[in-house]
């Protein structure tokens, strides 16, 4: 793989982080809410179950509020480190093109010029 290949692979516009931190924080206000219309969807299933199936689908359905909210707080765990990439990623995208510019201020182009020779 050459240079020019890992570049197109890593080349991410300003905004692509961010794009995917709302998405993925679009996901986890979602998330939640699916679980507890799965818990409503099944509700009147409540007592076709006995036994070992009873007992099971209880523990499940007491269980889907702790479930929605630790699948919230992991894909907020997620958004909270996508924010953190972002602005690295900003922060980065500033001091490479600081950079530059200050390199660019301090070369010498004239000494650069090759001349023919006589």
């Amino acid at each position: 793989m050459m240079v020019g290949d890992l570049v197109a692979i890593f080349d991410m516009g300003a905004e692509t982080v961010g794009n995917l931190n709302r998405q993925t924080d679009s996901a986890n206000q979602d998330l939640g809410a699916l679980v507890r219309r799965f818990v409503d969807a099944v509700t009147p299933l409540e007592g076709r179950f006995s036994g070992a199936g009873k007992a099971a689908f209880d523990n499940f359905k007491n269980r889907s509020d702790l479930v929605a909210s630790e699948l919230n707080a992991a894909l907020a765990g997620i958004v909270q480190g996508q924010s953190g990439m972002n602005t690295a990623f900003q922060q980065g995208d500033l001091a490479a093109s600081d950079n530059a510019r200050q390199s660019e201020g301090s070369a010498n182009f004239d000494g650069a010029r090759f001349q023919g020779r006589a």
